[in-house]
């Protein structure tokens, strides 16, 4: 994943800091995130959901509403109705770079806004909320206790997660007045709500009465445990992997052909934590799965460790060969399953002549169905044939180069 820090002119006029986290490859498509309240960009949830969405082709663009993180402006002087609009300015941004966005993504409040902007982009097709608000003013009970001083004085200091922040009247007023059910149920774009059931900030009961005023298609999602921020790197992971697959069945995600040489196109591994060794790994902009290493390693164990994959493409070629010479036989196959281990043995134990340790993979297969046993024992042959198989046996060249 690259990154592209750029600007635009927010709703005020003031420059707003944005980063577009772009794919290594083609862009495919294009996304808009928005933060929760007074939070920013760069928040860890933020930064995985981009993450994961750049490895699938899908640029993301998240930016500092006004007078947060790196954007200019005074934050004092913005209104809910001014995040909405620069919501619309960020996407025009993009529209004017020929990268109008297809998938808008929010975050409590940011997500609020992203319901309230989205009806209005006509390019938008899909829409996710994390730990959104239905009512835009509930909001306000985090600084409850300074509403009379912000109503008397026009303004008030309140803490927020520990930061001060200036809260004006203008902003209340408007948040409170803000409704997104009109919206909502004349919205005609793909939703997906994802929300933690025991939030302590936006109540669950957001989730539904979002998700009960939206339109078909409509998907809902628990982020289970996950606290409001999103902050344990296992629940953005899950949101991020969330995101991604629903998101695909709404964009229209078409990768160029595959370069000369590589018939079944690029594989591309990349990290998705640089503490661990949890590895991103794409082919194309709809298969993904995680690599990583057990927890005895050193690893996380969130995904099968570099030899369990390699393990399971011996049992994916072995199944599907048996299975295509079962079927061109018209042979009464009914199922495969294969069972892969892996070791690293002595060679002599391979009947050879040295002392060297080699990779030995072990496969019993099983083969359901009324076969006699003449047709058992061909396909115990052609289980050998497996194109796998035969890489393993052989041997393979790597070439290796640095990407410039």
């Amino acid at each position: 994943m690259s990154m592209e820090r750029i600007t635009f002119d927010g709703h005020g006029g003031a420059a707003l800091a944005a980063r577009l986290d772009l794919p290594d490859g083609p862009v495919l498509a294009t996304a808009l995130f928005a933060h929760c309240f007074t939070c920013s960009k760069d928040i860890p949830a933020a930064r995985r959901i981009a993450g994961r969405l750049a490895a699938m082709g899908i640029a993301v663009l998240r930016f500092d509403f006004t007078g947060l993180g790196h954007s200019g402006g005074e934050f004092a002087n913005t209104t809910f109705s001014s995040n909405v609009e620069d919501l619309r300015l960020a996407a025009a941004h993009l529209d004017a770079r020929g990268m109008a966005p297809s998938l808008m993504i929010g975050h409590s409040l940011g997500g609020a806004a992203v319901l309230k902007a989205a009806p209005e982009i006509a390019g938008v097709k899909a829409v996710v909320t994390l730990g959104a608000p239905f009512d835009p003013g509930h909001v306000t009970h985090n600084f409850a206790g300074a509403l009379d001083a912000i109503d008397r004085d026009g303004a008030a200091e309140v803490q927020l997660g520990g930061r001060p922040f200036t809260i004006g009247k203008a902003f209340v007023e408007d948040v409170s007045a803000a409704s997104l059910a009109p919206g909502l149920a004349a919205m005609r774009k793909a939703l997906l709500v994802m929300h933690a059931p025991k939030d302590a900030v936006v109540g669950i009961e957001n989730a539904t009465e979002i998700f009960l005023a939206a339109k078909h298609p409509k998907s809902f999602v628990t982020l289970d445990s996950a606290d409001h921020l999103i902050s344990r790197g296992e629940d953005a992971e899950y949101a991020a992997e969330v995101i991604a697959a629903w998101a695909a069945r709404y964009l229209d995600l078409q990768p160029p052909a595959p370069p000369p040489g590589a018939p079944e196109g690029v594989v591309r591994v990349s990290e998705a934590d640089g503490q661990g060794f949890l590895q991103d790994i794409m082919a194309g902009p709809k298969h993904h799965v995680l690599a990583d290493e057990p927890l005895s390693y050193g690893g996380t164990d969130r995904g099968m460790s570099p030899y369990g994959l390699l393990s399971s493409a011996l049992g994916a070629c072995t199944s599907m060969t048996v299975r295509m010479y079962a079927r061109r036989k018209g042979w009464p196959l009914r199922h495969i399953s294969v069972d892969v281990t892996h070791d690293k043995v002595h060679a002599q134990d391979a009947e050879t002549a040295t002392e060297l340790r080699i990779d030995k993979f072990h496969r019993v297969i099983r083969l359901e169905g009324t076969l006699d046993e003449a047709q058992t024992a061909r396909l115990l042959e052609i289980a050998d044939k497996c194109p796998v198989h035969k890489t393993l046996e052989a041997g393979a060249e790597v070439t290796t180069e640095l990407a410039g």
